[in-house]
């Protein structure tokens, strides 16, 4: 047995029955908030993980010539670097169908909030239980949306600052080495929060300074992440420019939209009912934890006091940027829209970093991380009720795209796009499963805007034709007459009844109808 091994299992014995019972629980909460909701919707209502899911299909059968991915797209790794979550899902799909391969790449990217907390908390030396405060924001607005590489980057940003702690506390090469990695796996998650991440170890450096002495043990893990970022700018496309971006200005009357941006994607207003008690059962354990540390005062060394000081100041200045942000930013700049709403979640999160440590005794400690779980299992469970209410609206379409061929040339027209339950729009992209399962091409796809690793060959006969910007959110747009006639599939959602514009085409005929969606089929001319 390695000493290292040793080690652990010398500090396993050590460790009181009731604290491992605590982590074992923990883990257990957070497994049941992020995953739970995942099995209770055969096709998840996240607006854009339909589309997730066909770029892990493309990268899985990317060798498949039944799935015809490599006559219509390239991979360009560097040129945007969102590779975590769709590599993660490629991978997973070598073992299990595509759409579990998509739900567990997603769970596994939401669950990187709470760890990336609990290394944080870990690297100030606070306990790591305290990494519950990520599930508060694991169901939000952005989540439902679609916008899982940004969370999972918030968590991995939050481990890189952990991480840094760690090394200019007690530099190792293994320390070393996971800052290094967590960086680098920051710039393959989201490359906007990238920056940010390089930055804040910076911050760790200066602000923890008077604590350790120290700052040079960062270098070297920064040195790969700096020559990440410099390639990037040289070899990126203009879709993830800042090119023509408006000028900033403070929006004060921001702060009176935050609730909404943080907790607003469903209809039922149980959900904001939910988040504010949620909010006021993790402020009262934040208060308890404060009350402790000030009854459970000890004389401290001066490095203690320092360091105590510079772990609260550091989440303080990575929030208030992250504030300002929220503050000047500009709802859309380029393709990119949404952009000032997820900044709030940003600030929110890494201010729970102020949050002293859990009481010494094992025994306070449950209450406090009790009111915490408590919250957020009930979050979850409104979530996963209406991810099961809304589950069988998507049974038509599992029925209708039965009738497809594999790799069908699919053109699809979404009038019909929301679901009541949620504010986001739960069916505008859900045909995109289609590609996802069988291959094939789409009149609209994300890799059109040249934003992810995966986008379109030149225009040739086996790329579809090219699309204006919100093709997908205006259905009208779509003409038969040009642009359709490189489809030889039409799907269309619309309750009030078939799109007039199909019975016109002579080729074109019903193939199905099922619910709100009409399958059509063009004939090949008669001779």
């Amino acid at each position: 047995m390695t000493p290292r091994l040793e080690r652990l299992r010398a500090a396993a014995r050590s460790t009181p029955p009731l604290t491992l019972v605590t982590a074992a629980a923990a883990v257990l909460v957070s497994l049941y908030v992020v995953a739970w909701p995942f099995t209770r919707a055969h096709l998840p209502p996240i607006t854009d993980l339909p589309f997730h899911a066909a770029a892990m299909s493309i990268l899985r059968h990317w060798f498949d010539p039944s799935f015809h991915f490599r006559e219509q797209f390239t991979v360009e790794l560097l040129k945007a670097p969102y590779w975590t979550m769709h590599g993660l899902g490629a991978l997973l799909a070598l073992v299990l169908p595509i759409t579990t391969a998509a739900k567990v790449a997603s769970v596994i990217l939401l669950l990187l909030l709470p760890a990336g907390l609990a290394v944080m908390f870990h690297g100030m030396k606070k306990s790591p239980l305290l990494g519950l405060l990520g599930l508060p924001f694991v169901w939000n607005t952005l989540t439902h949306w679609g916008f899982l590489n940004f969370m999972a980057a918030l968590g991995l940003l939050a481990a890189a600052l952990g991480l840094a702690l760690l090394v200019v506390d007690a530099p190792t090469r293994g320390r070393q080495l996971g800052l290094a990695v967590a960086l680098l796996l920051v710039f393959a998650t989201h490359i906007f929060r990238f920056p940010f991440a390089i930055a804040a170890v910076v911050g760790v450096g200066l602000v923890m300074y008077p604590a350790t002495r120290t700052w040079r043990p960062l270098v070297a893990p920064l040195l790969p992440s700096i020559g990440a970022l410099l390639l990037w700018l040289l070899v990126r496309d203009k879709e993830l420019s800042a090119e023509g971006m408006e000028p900033l200005r403070l929006h004060l009357e921001r702060f009176a939209e935050a609730r909404g941006f943080l907790f607003g994607a469903l209809t039922d207003p149980a959900e904001l009912s939910r988040a504010d008690t949620m909010y006021r059962l993790v402020g009262a354990a934040m208060v308890a934890c404060l009350l402790g540390a000030i009854l459970g005062q000890r004389p401290r060394t001066t490095r203690e006091r320092w360091w105590a000081a510079g772990v609260t100041a550091l989440p303080l200045c990575v929030a208030a940027v992250f504030l300002v942000l929220y503050l000047t930013l500009p709802m859309q700049i380029g393709i990119w829209w949404y952009v000032y709403p997820r900044e709030v979640l940003a600030a929110l999160f890494v201010l729970v970093g102020v949050c002293p440590d859990l009481p010494r005794a094992p025994l306070l400690r449950i209450p406090v991380l009790g009111a915490i779980a408590s919250a957020s299992v009930a979050q979850a469970a409104l979530v996963a009720r209406e991810w099961s209410a809304y589950d069988p609206s998507t049974r038509d379409f599992e029925q209708i795209i039965r009738a497809l061929p594999p790799a069908p040339k699919l053109g699809y027209l979404i009038w019909d796009r929301h679901d009541p339950r949620f504010k986001a729009p739960a069916f505008i992209h859900l045909p995109a499963w289609v590609q996802a399962e069988r291959g094939g091409w789409l009149s609209f796809h994300f890799v059109a805007w040249n934003a992810q690793p995966i986008r379109y060959r030149e225009a040739g006969p086996e790329v579809p034709p090219p699309t204006p910007p919100r093709f997908e959110w205006t259905p009208e747009r779509f003409d038969l007459a040009t642009r359709g006639r490189f489809f030889d599939w039409f799907l269309v959602r619309r309750g009030g009844g078939p799109d007039p514009r199909f019975a016109r085409e002579p080729d074109l005929r019903l193939v199905d109808h099922v619910g709100t969606w009409w399958l059509y089929r063009r004939e090949a001319p008669r001779s």
